[in-house]
């Protein structure tokens, strides 16, 4: 009989997420295994490698990303609840350091067809996130709401790496800075 799992997925992929944030790319799986308290065959055995814990990471980001987005815009007005869904993709970013480990792990990433692909799949399922949220503004000089997602994450996308790099301030402040400069323009204010 099979012994039941007392660490979940959950805990595992919480400690790679804090290891990449402290050592980007060059993060290992017995750092993940030392964060989560557990020994390096249980996150080989889970995973398989490095490369299937990314993967994993990726697609739960994949399936949650919406559900966060709409979590952080319920009970708002819809242009609150518009930034509020846009914030969340960034919430907890506090350390330009870390943010930056993030981002060079997310360009070995890029080099790596399959977590390209799933990739991809989490840019679309942001986008479509973003754009259900803009459906309930009301932006009269605003694009379509497929292309103001595409806009509005891509923006999100660039102040995360930009203020990685150039840290001023609070990540939040600076992203929604830029967000209402383009919300402002499509609203027509």
């Amino acid at each position: 009989m099979a012994r039941p799992r007392t660490i979940t997925d959950e805990r595992l992929l919480a400690a790679a997420g804090e290891v990449i944030g402290r050592r980007g790319p060059s993060f290992t799986l017995a750092e993940v295994a030392a964060e989560a308290g557990v020994s390096v065959g249980t996150v080989a055995g889970r995973f398989g490698s490095k490369n299937g814990l990314l993967q994993v990471m990726t697609r739960q980001m994949t399936e949650r990303v919406g559900e966060r987005m709409r979590e952080a815009a319920r009970g708002l007005e819809p242009l609150a609840g518009l930034r509020a869904g846009l914030v969340s993709w960034v919430d907890g970013m506090t350390d330009p350091r870390r943010a930056g480990n993030h981002l060079a792990q997310l360009g070995v990433d890029l080099i790596d067809p399959e977590l390209r692909a799933l990739l991809g799949e989490l840019h679309a399922a942001t986008e479509r996130a973003v754009a259900d949220l803009v459906r309930a503004v009301d932006l009269p000089r605003g694009p379509s709401p497929e292309r103001a997602a595409r806009v509005l994450t891509g923006l999100v996308h660039g102040v995360s790496m930009d203020w990685s790099v150039r840290p001023r301030g609070a990540l939040v402040d600076r992203l929604l800075e830029d967000v209402d400069a383009v919300l402002d323009v499509w609203k027509g204010s």
